[in-house]
């Protein structure tokens, strides 16, 4: 009982309920993971079977988390050990048993993305339906959203809102029988076979509702229909189960996540038992009081109020910069202060935003200022395609021997020069020991090369020789010459090529756009602008930051994330950026209904108190769209979270001499 002494009055109150379904409402920083082990081992040591209670998680990393504190308190003195596992690990550990009543063999495989994709494809080919009206990407998309709901093949089309949902609808049955006739199950299907087992095998499932007295799951708020079905039947019996989690961060109802469970508890488990966990360990006082104020305006929510435990006055800060580029230059500026003057490890500091085409100018940044970062999931502005595809151009132009930025461009947009031509040309220049360009010559006197391929590798190489020249000439006009090479090899056919979605189009498009202005931005501040000067600023990058990305140990980089990956993280310093109508709420709750603004708001609520100790909110007055500033509105959620009485219409005009975002010290207005 002594590890009970540990534990603040609601946390005991948590631990120490063995029976009937209770609800721990678990607010950020509360302690919601010791709850859950500690929980565990008091309902060993009154006596259950270790082997008799089923923690379920929504990560590996969580449940092995939860397995090593477990062992910790309870040493050796229990030999058996509780199942701890995601949810889909348990599925497959039911399928394992019982999968044969479903068509499928126990020794059954499970598809990767790529197999997915061929089986989609095939799928879509055997109804006839071309990539233009219906990708295999989209396909599966599609099908996942049914099979996190639970819906089956069998009802897809009672689901349908458009023709191209109609099409999938019968494009999933296909899929469904490729899957099956080759003994294989898609990642959804771990859970979708599991709940039609459950369904149609009364047998079975009691069987499993027998294999546990006690069900407790994490991170609740994030269950999807079908995680709820499953668990809820599991239970149906005893009832016993315990489930942990915050509303206030239900965040992933885009990929399924249903906030209705957690809301709705006493509705689902009558009799059910609430314990609210609001003692904060992690935040100070003044972030806080902005992570309540900012929450209380969503209607639908259990109420909580945020307790801080932890002494530290320092502000949260507020700043509004004239453009975006002020609002990476002066955060990218604090953060190299504070590392170099104050000696803060630069682990201790996240950037946090909405949206990944965020990210760029931040990147671009710190890497002038030499300065180690992660982007934590997600990918690189500088390793999507259409970005390397034109650092490989530059590459080429700047380092003619650089042949693999040379083969890379070659044939990108297609210019007749195919495969066998480059392996041709390759194989004869590396037995002879030259270069790419020197052993065409060769290759043409003696007949080797078709006179078509020869022609356009003639045409393309004096195609380089004439921009590699306007670029040594007119430094300066760096972004206009990479804007006109771009226009003359017509590289939108190629992203046309390879995104056949207009939104994704117009998205990749942005990137481009992007880049460019990336090249205005370094031209207009450099004294004296090269082509090399620029490569190396761009792919900057140093060995310990790469490491960093698969060292959870090291913590020498600042952190990039989405608000979506930092859910679950903790850092001392964050900054919280882009607090603009638009982009946090995004555009598309904007369009929407209220739940998507609530979710939006959640999003800005896991972002505040994802910081520690210092919090630093801001905003750029203008952003560019296609070249030109735009004037940006201040996010409706400033106001909300700094105004206790705000109203409604607050956020689309500040009042007089109250605008919600302050001038940063060291910034352009200051």
């Amino acid at each position: 009982m002594e590890y009970l002494k540990e534990l603040n009055t609601a946390q005991r109150d948590a631990v120490t309920t063995l029976s009937g379904p209770l609800l721990v409402l678990a607010g950020a920083g509360t302690g919601k993971t010791r709850v859950i082990t500690y929980r565990m081992v008091e309902l060993i040591r009154s006596g259950i079977d270790p082997d008799r209670i089923l923690s379920v998680t929504f990560t590996n990393k969580a449940a092995r988390e939860m397995l090593d504190r477990t062992r910790g308190l309870m040493g050796k003195r229990v030999k058996k050990k509780p199942l701890i596992s995601t949810f889909h690990s348990l599925c497959v550990r039911i399928l394992r048993q019982d999968i044969t009543v479903l068509g499928y063999p126990l020794k059954f495989g499970i598809y990767d993305r790529g197999d997915q994709e061929s089986a989609a494809r095939t799928a879509l080919r055997n109804i006839r339906v071309d990539d233009s009206t219906l990708r295999p990407g989209d396909l599966l998309s599609i099908i996942s959203g049914w099979k996190s709901l639970g819906i089956t093949p069998d009802f897809a089309a009672d689901h349908v809102d458009n023709d191209k949902e109609f099409l999938a609808a019968v494009a999933y049955r296909k899929y469904q029988e490729i899957l099956r006739s080759s003994g294989v199950v898609d990642f959804d299907d771990l859970l979708l076979l599991t709940g039609k087992l459950f369904d149609d095998y009364p047998e079975i499932l009691e069987k499993h509702q027998n294999r546990f007295d006690h069900v407790q799951i994490d991170e609740y708020q994030d269950t999807n229909g079908i995680q709820f079905k499953l668990v809820s039947a599991l239970v149906e019996k005893h009832q016993c189960i315990c489930v942990v989690g915050d509303d206030d961060q239900s965040i992933y109802g885009w990929r399924g996540a249903d906030v209705e469970h957690i809301l709705n508890f006493d509705r689902y488990f009558p009799g059910s038992k609430t314990v609210r966990l609001q003692d904060n360990y992690r935040c100070t006082e003044n972030i806080l009081n902005l992570a309540n104020k900012l929450v209380r305006h969503n209607k639908g929510r259990h109420e909580k109020t945020l307790i801080a435990h932890k002494e530290n006055n320092d502000a949260v800060i507020f700043r509004e910069y004239p453009d975006e580029l002020g609002e990476a230059e002066s955060t990218v500026r604090e953060i190299k202060y504070y590392s170099e003057e104050l000696e803060i490890p630069l682990g201790n500091f996240a950037i946090l935003f909405r949206t990944n085409e965020q990210p760029r100018i931040f990147e671009t940044e710190l890497r002038r200022q030499q300065i180690p970062y992660t982007l934590v999931g997600g990918q690189s502005f500088f390793d999507r395609k259409e970005i390397r595809d034109i650092l490989s151009y530059l590459k080429a132009l700047e380092f003619p021997q650089d042949e693999l930025s040379l083969l890379r461009i070659i044939n990108t947009p297609a210019r007749g020069i195919g495969n066998s031509t480059v392996e041709k040309i390759l194989k004869r220049a590396v037995r002879d020991g030259t270069s790419f360009w020197n052993i065409i010559p060769v290759l043409e006197s003696e007949g080797e090369l078709p006179k078509k391929a020869i022609f356009s590798l003639n045409q393309f190489h004096s195609f380089m020789n004439k921009y590699r020249t306007l670029l040594e000439d007119n430094p300066q006009q760096m972004p206009a010459i990479a804007t006109k090479l771009l226009e003359e090899i017509n590289y939108e056919s190629e992203i046309k090529k390879q995104y056949k979605d207009q939104q994704q189009q117009i998205a990749r498009q942005g990137m481009i756009e992007q880049f460019i202005e990336t090249i205005k931005e370094y031209v207009e501040q450099s004294s004296n602008p090269s082509i090399q000067d620029f490569l190396e600023e761009a792919t900057l990058m140093d060995r310990e930051t790469e490491s960093d990305k698969n060292d959870k140990t090291s913590g020498n980089s600042v952190k990039l994330m989405t608000l979506h990956s930092a859910k679950g993280l903790e850092f001392p310093n964050v900054y919280l950026v882009g607090l603009e109508e638009g982009i946090l709420p995004h555009k598309r709750s904007i369009d929407g209904t209220d739940a998507e603004i609530d979710e939006e708001r959640r999003l800005a609520y896991v972002g505040i108190t994802r910081a520690m100790d210092r919090l630093s909110i801001s905003r750029a007055a203008t952003r560019k769209k296609w070249g030109k500033p735009r004037q940006t509105m201040p996010s409706r959620f400033l106001f909300e979270m700094q105004n206790e009485d705000s109203e409604e219409e607050e956020h689309t005009k500040p009042k007089e001499n109250q605008n919600p975002v302050n001038s940063a010290p060291g910034s352009d207005e200051s």
